[in-house]
């Protein structure tokens, strides 16, 4: 027979095998190789089941950690579903931060059925060049703003906005959402009211703060006892799934001779491509900046609060809440949800506030003006307020986390489209990863 010769791994010398011996080495060394780049396959692939649960969804941020792919800087995501043999591309976007998971974001497109599953895989890939993004972040200088298409959505204003002439300048401050839109671009927020110049379109302050044996206010800030100010900006991202940011927030106290900070504060804002509306999540990240607790003392109003357009009064502006109550019952009741729906220059438009079920006291009391405010007039005012009967303790040391979903519509929102929005967010579809 003829002798086919190899060499000896560890010696070098060379071996003499039959020919029936090469090709069953032959065999196995393909098997070999066929087996290692199959491994190396998985190593970039993982399956992505999405089980909708005991909610039927339609059209669902939905979000999974994709650690699996053993991503590097030069990587991307491509991610498509499986139907029967069917295999549709799915847009998708990555986030990748420091000391995190990465995690890729979509969305859960078309109606899913309660209880039903949809199957997907997500490739690991090389980086394209990027192209145009439907959701972007303009920095101009003076505030952030994001949108969808084009359209804006919101605008965050990082830089200190005076108040107007000839008022208090202890009435300025930075750090708040303004202006908030609807679709069709109108403004729903108002900051610097004439009846409340401390009201600034939608912002996180705290009312009454025990520090160190003394009691200040940051929502009254024409008391000078203390603010909040805009900090750096951590990060901005675009993409085809969201557009958002991580910004930083300080809490100051007013003392004889010193401003101190006592608390940071994160504000994660995330806006995202979704049709019927424009919908974004608020997440405030809470964190004692000394070695001396914060307690948020109960108080009828503070946290997440909201200034409707001066062009809102009792006339021509309405608002509901989960538990189904009108203007004249909410306030002091509790709530998973709570829309507002007014008159604008294309006809009605609203925003719908959700808060989580993990949130501090939740479902949080709220706090709203009735018909009667402001001499009768009835502008609208609306906060979430997790101490407005009970007190909070900020330790140091550790982190508190509330968090919050906006939906800006046109037209007119029903209940049963409110639960489903706050079904999502609260309970949204379970992700099983298999690598």
């Amino acid at each position: 027979m003829k002798q086919i010769p190899w060499c000896h791994a560890r010696t070098g010398r060379p071996i003499i095998f039959n020919s029936g011996q090469a090709y069953t080495m032959r065999t196995f060394i393909f098997s070999l190789i066929i087996a290692l780049a199959a491994n190396t396959y998985a190593a970039g692939k993982i399956k992505i089941t999405v089980q909708a649960g005991p909610y039927e969804r339609v059209d669902c941020v939905v979000s999974a950690d994709v650690s699996g792919l053993q991503l590097k800087e030069s990587s991307a995501v491509e991610l498509y579903e499986m139907t029967g043999k069917q295999k549709t591309p799915v847009p998708c976007q990555l986030l990748t931060e420091k000391g995190k998971a990465p995690v890729l974001y979509w969305i859960l497109e078309g109606k899913t059925g309660a209880g039903v599953a949809r199957t997907f895989f997500a490739e690991k890939i090389k980086k394209k060049p990027a192209g145009a993004s439907a959701m972007k972040v303009e920095d101009n200088k003076k505030a952030l703003i994001l949108k969808k298409d084009g359209k804006k959505i919101l605008q965050y204003n990082y830089a200190h906005v005076e108040p107007p002439k000839g008022i208090d300048p202890s009435y300025g401050r930075s750090g708040f959402i303004h202006p908030a839109y609807s679709p069709e671009g109108n403004i729903l927020t108002a900051i610097q009211p004439k009846d409340h110049y401390h009201h600034y379109g939608i912002w996180n302050p705290w009312t009454k703060i025990l520090y160190d044996g003394k009691m200040y206010d940051l929502w009254n800030i024409g008391e000078k006892q203390g603010t909040v100010r805009a900090k750096e900006i951590e990060n901005t991202c675009s993409g085809d799934i969201f557009a958002g940011y991580t910004a930083g927030l300080d809490h100051f106290i007013f003392t004889p001779g010193e401003e101190k900070v006592i608390m940071h504060e994160w504000w994660n804002i995330k806006a995202w491509n979704l049709s019927g509306g424009f919908l974004w999540d608020f997440e405030s990240h809470l964190h004692p900046s000394t070695s001396l607790p914060v307690l948020l003392k109960e108080y009828r109003y503070a946290g997440f609060g909201y200034r409707a357009t001066e062009d809102w009064t009792k006339e021509n502006c309405e608002m509901f809440t989960s538990e189904g109550k009108t203007r004249q019952q909410i306030d002091g009741s509790t709530a998973r949800w709570i829309y507002i729906t007014g008159a604008t220059k294309t006809g009605r438009s609203g925003l719908l506030f959700m808060g989580h079920p993990e949130n501090y006291n939740a479902p949080e009391p709220l706090r709203i003006w009735d018909e009667n405010a402001n001499g009768g007039r009835g502008d609208a005012f609306i906060n979430f307020a997790p101490t407005k009967n009970k007190d909070w303790e900020l330790k140091p040391g550790n982190q508190y986390l509330l968090r919050y979903r906006i939906l800006s519509y046109e037209g007119e929102m029903t209940k049963e489209k409110a639960d489903r929005y706050w079904n999502d967010f609260a309970h949204p579809p379970v992700i099983i990863i298999d690598n």
